[in-house]
């Protein structure tokens, strides 16, 4: 019995470890085929209400950016992520608003402002998602969710398992968690300096878009104009 168990097993190991070869694999040809749209991913509080000055601000972000044909990606969620799709419907222009929501019990439905839902049921494999249709990562106010998808994101760019990608922090909540990461994380060598390199922190809207513009630019200029596999 113990024997047919082992064998079960290492034969679901083995299927499972080909399937996740083939998964990577899928994602690669994705990635390389969807390069018509510059696509920035806005992370943020689902907690945010639409009277606070935080909920302006990432409605004035994803408007600034829709206003320059980008796509705008984000969970599909409340809060921040209902203020960056809803900018970019009300702006009307060529980019899209795109919602990748999962299956929360106290989260039950997508905000009404999403061209394109994107349905997810494990984290795993929405972050996946995030960092495989997106060109720059926007970090708004946020708890530990956010929190996860600012690191998930670092550290995808730490070991170049991702594109080289803008990582901005938007706002002052994040000045604290960087310097505890100078002081014990850095100081302890367990990390090193150039990490430091992928994250920038922005205070305003006009910071954003003046660091984004030329990176929006320089895509159109370079990349190859298939139709986009986001439907």
């Amino acid at each position: 019995m113990d024997i047919t168990r082992k064998s079960i097993r290492k034969v679901l190991n083995q299927k499972i470890h080909h399937l996740n070869d083939i998964i990577a694999d899928m994602d690669a040809l994705l990635t390389s085929m969807e390069t018509e749209f510059y696509r920035v991913c806005i992370f943020g509080s689902a907690r945010i209400k639409p009277d606070s000055e935080l909920y302006q601000q990432a409605y004035n972000l994803a408007a600034e950016l829709s206003k320059r044909g980008v796509d705008i990606v984000t969970g599909g969620g409340p809060g921040l992520m209902e203020a960056a799709n809803k900018a970019s419907k009300d702006v009307g222009q060529k980019g899209r608003s795109i919602g990748l929501p999962i299956e929360l019990p106290f989260e039950p439905d997508v905000n009404s402002h999403l061209d394109v839902k994107l349905h997810h049921r494990r984290f795993s494999s929405r972050l996946d998602e995030f960092m495989r249709i997106s060109h720059a990562v926007i970090v708004t106010p946020g708890g530990i969710g956010t929190v996860l998808e600012l690191f998930y994101t670092w550290q995808l760019m730490q070991v170049n398992h991702i594109n080289p990608r803008p990582i901005i922090l938007m706002g002052d909540m994040w000045d604290d968690l960087l310097d505890w990461m100078k002081e014990w994380p850095l100081a302890e060598h367990l990390m090193s300096e150039k990490d430091f390199d992928h994250i920038m922190v922005c205070r305003t809207v006009e910071d954003v878009v003046a660091i984004l513009e030329p990176k929006i630019e320089e895509f159109r200029v370079n990349a190859p104009k298939p139709n986009s596999h986001i439907d």
